[in-house]
């Protein structure tokens, strides 16, 4: 378990964005993947993260830190977004400021759900990341949600579909299930 984490900061713009030396753990992923759950999860907090009840309500960059030794960094959701096209091209902006001048990031989990086929919205995310050159891992979220037996199929799927050549690690935020991995490699990445 992941020890004294708390919510900092929220930038909500390029100007907002955290100037720090302190390495960063970054979370991207569809608006309804549990990202929120996610953090909720590793930190063993129930409400750390708020979970929305409407996807796509997050437009901020949210910041936790980890024992003042670096940070957790939610990204905004894609997809079901409610934000307008001009939102959508701020948050856009400040995303890509954010990650292209940014040295701190030491790796990238990428949130998707284990019970759907990747959207082309994660295709493209996947792509993104691969240019990026920042190591990342792929989180299938929800597999509670699936038979256990079958965890092994829709991890098959989700790699078909994003032609990718990473492991994937299936995830639940209710049963904890692989969260000993995810903390291990935290822990690794952020030395």
């Amino acid at each position: 378990m992941i020890n004294n984490i708390k919510y900092e900061t929220s930038a909500f713009s390029k100007k907002n964005i955290l100037k720090t030396d302190k390495k960063q753990i970054v979370l991207v992923g569809k608006s309804n993947v549990g990202k929120s759950s996610f953090i909720n999860s590793i930190a063993n907090q129930k409400r750390l993260a708020k979970v929305g009840q409407t996807p796509g309500k997050t437009k901020s960059l949210n910041y936790y830190n980890v024992n003042n030794e670096y940070y957790i960094v939610d990204l905004p959701g894609y997809g079901y977004s409610t934000m307008t096209k001009q939102e959508k091209l701020k948050t856009s902006e400040m995303i890509n400021e954010y990650i292209h001048n940014n040295p701190n990031i030491a790796h990238i989990f990428f949130l998707v759900d284990i019970r759907h086929k990747p959207t082309n919205d994660d295709r493209i995310m996947y792509d993104w990341l691969i240019e990026q050159n920042i190591p990342f891992t792929i989180i299938a979220t929800k597999a509670d949600k699936v038979a256990k037996t079958k965890i092994d199929e829709y991890l098959l799927q989700i790699t078909k579909t994003l032609f990718s050549k990473e492991n994937i690690i299936a995830f639940s935020s209710e049963s904890k299930l692989n969260v000993d991995k995810i903390e291990t490699l935290i822990k690794d990445n952020v030395k």
